[in-house]
């Protein structure tokens, strides 16, 4: 009898199933993924490894070695306009211990509140700097790994290199030994580089323990952008900001009690060292400022330069900055000994800074200190009217009383309903607070911007109140204050028939073979509409009632202002700003403090007098040589040589 012995059910299944296209595919699939993964995950920790073996981080010695070199500031021409010494010891070095501690933990909760504990750096941080392309990531270890190499570009292999050499210094090294590196060769500004050298260079004593917490968060406040926190450079409400910003997170991560008793120690600050060594002059110190400020923020910070041995060549005109120190110093002997005076000119189809004078008394920067514009800012209100639908022929109203915002404002009639020609060229007040009235404040604030008054400086908000937000009535009478390097940059929109460039003090740097490793790129654009043609209607208007002539006869524009010392009738500063196609000038003449002011005579001071002999004076050697071109629109002309300057009384 045959027996049959029966498989259960689905025993051979997997033999039994065919090969189909699906099963293929899905191999495949599966083949593929493994080989991604492997290629995401192995590529890189083999080249993570190879980095590992390849790169070294430099010592802290080698690299102060590297950083002792000069750098040079050349004139748009290729001579030499000055140069940044280190000063003698700024790079002593500095032992671990003898940083005092109250230092160390200002710059740690500062510049890196997980330095104790991380890994040499924050993937957070990483990740968002991969994604954005913007900063992130970097903490004390990773500086010290940017200082070091000298490559601080925004890129994926910088970005990969730092996070090798990071985590390999941190498991070759202590924590105490990266931050002795560090902190030795970051610069606190000033020239200097380590503790030791900026201490003295900012309080005039040697480090050691008796450094308070007031002066350790000064100094830690300095690191993140010393051409620019320095009170020398911006002014000592700036720099305070940025102490207190440091103070507050000393408070934060509990290195300071809240109600520990801290204060900025601007009494304290000494005067910059170049000055007191002699080794630049006060004015040269704040073309130098304005240069390493604006190179810091292209990314070129002062250690990088000189790391690289660079050369910086300006946008300053010798020539121009010559005639600038010439008409500003002779013009002003044997005035009161309170007055102080600035001189900008900028070139209106670049922006570029061709005469940079910010005054020579002290390391105040006058050039860029905000000063009451006055009835300089008139011609922003024209714009605005000009833009609003108004006409040159088109009469104003000028009422002798009017209320603006809450504010009365009283002026002689100097030309009942006179044309914006008119009321430019008589120096009326009534007019322009009538077309403040009719167009509102946001209107002027809107024209002054689109003509480049900036939104802010040092992250303060300009023609604004304290509040930083409301626009009050003081802006129908210029009483808001703006930089002299603004109103130059401004008024030069006009000049350019409305193109509007931002001013600016480079244009490249060289490496130490002499290639570009960075240029300017000009930005001139129209300012007050997309196409170009109200902007050029808007400024040839403006131009056509500004209308003078320099010595030489070619035609200028200019406007004389003065601000008024509170409700008094006297003036506390002074201006003389206007152009011509080549060049546009803001001169500003007034004090430290605001008081009013009257000139050598006896008579208070006004824009037509000191001002516009400093401006003319400037404006006649500047362009000498140079040729004669037409200003505004050819076809209507510009009107010559305005009558003096008649300053009403409120």
């Amino acid at each position: 009898m045959t027996s049959t012995t029966t498989e259960p059910d689905g025993a051979d299944d997997a033999e039994a199933k065919p090969d189909t296209p699906r099963r293929r595919r899905w191999r495949r699939m599966r083949r593929i993924g493994y080989w991604s993964f492997g290629l995401l995950v192995g590529v890189p920790l083999i080249a993570f490894w190879i980095a590992y073996l390849v790169l070294d981080v430099r010592s802290p010695q080698e690299v102060l070695a590297g950083l002792d070199k000069t750098v040079v500031l050349n004139y748009s021409d290729g001579s030499p306009l000055l140069k940044v010494i280190p000063a003698d010891g700024d790079r002593m070095f500095v032992p671990y211990a003898q940083v005092p501690s109250k230092l160390r933990d200002a710059i740690i909760a500062t510049e890196d509140p997980t330095f104790w504990d991380n890994q040499g750096f924050d993937p957070t941080g990483i990740g968002r700097a991969f994604l954005t392309g913007v900063g992130g990531g970097s903490g004390i270890t990773q500086q010290y790994i940017k200082k070091s190499t000298g490559d601080d570009d925004a890129t994926v292999g910088r970005k990969f290199a730092e996070l090798v050499l990071a985590t390999k210094i941190t498991q070759e090294q202590s924590k105490e030994q990266i931050f002795e590196s560090y902190v030795n060769i970051i610069s606190f500004g000033r020239g200097t580089f380590g503790p030791a050298a900026a201490t003295n260079a900012y309080f005039g004593k040697k480090l050691d323990d008796s450094m308070t917490w007031s002066e350790a968060a000064f100094l830690a406040g300095m690191i993140q952008s010393p051409s620019v926190h320095d009170p020398a450079a911006s002014g000592d409400a700036h720099a305070a900001r940025r102490w207190q910003y440091v103070h507050d997170k000393l408070v934060e991560r509990g290195y300071v009690k809240s109600d520990e008793s801290m204060a900025y120690p601007g009494t304290e600050i000494q005067p910059p060292s170049e000055t007191r060594a002699g080794r630049v002059t006060y004015d040269g110190f704040h073309v130098k400022q304005q240069v390493l400020a604006e190179l810091e923020q292209d990314g070129f910070p002062l250690g990088r330069l000189q790391q690289g041995n660079m050369t910086v060549e300006t946008t300053l005109d010798r020539t121009a900055q010559a005639a600038a120190t010439k008409a500003l110093q002779d013009r002003l002997k044997g005035e009161p000994k309170e007055f102080r005076g600035a001189v900008v000119a900028v070139d209106p189809k670049t922006g570029a800074v061709r005469a940079y004078q910010g005054g020579d008394q002290g390391v105040r920067d006058y050039a860029s200190t905000p000063h009451a514009a006055g009835s300089a800012f008139y011609p922003f209100t024209l714009a605005a009217a000009l833009r609003g639908g108004y006409g040159l022929d088109q009469p104003l109203p000028s009422p002798e009383k009017q209320e603006f915002l809450g504010e009365s404002f009283q002026y002689p009639v100097v030309c009942p309903k006179c044309t914006p020609v008119a009321a430019m060229q008589s120096q009326a007040d009534g007019p322009f607070i009538a077309v403040a009235r009719k167009l509102g404040p946001d209107a002027l604030s809107e024209a002054a911007r689109q003509a480049g008054i900036p939104e802010a400086v040092d992250g303060v908000p300009t023609m604004r109140e304290k509040d930083g937000f409301l626009i009050g009535a003081g802006i129908a009478i210029g009483r808001y204050p703006l930089r002299p390097l603004d109103m130059a940059g401004a008024y030069a929109t006009f000049a350019a028939d409305g193109q509007r460039a931002t001013p600016h003090f480079v244009a490249k740097v060289r490496d130490e073979s002499g290639a570009v490793v960075w240029e300017h790129t000009d930005t001139a654009r129209p300012a007050f509409d997309d196409d170009g043609d109200a902007s050029r209607r808007i400024a040839e208007d403006v131009t056509a009632t500004l209308g003078t002539s320099l010595p030489d006869g070619r035609p200028a524009a200019l406007r004389f202002g003065a601000a008024e010392h509170g409700n008094s009738p006297d003036n506390q500063d002074a201006w003389a700003v206007g152009y011509t196609p080549q060049l546009a000038t803001a001169v500003w003449i007034g004090s430290d403090d605001d008081r009013l002011l009257k000139d050598a005579t006896g008579a208070k001071l006004t824009g037509d007098v000191v001002p516009a002999d400093i401006w003319r004076a400037f404006m006649a050697a500047a362009h000498e040589g140079q040729p004669i071109r037409p200003l505004g629109d050819a076809k209507r002309g510009v009107a010559l040589a305005p009558p003096p300057e008649i300053r009403p009384r409120r």
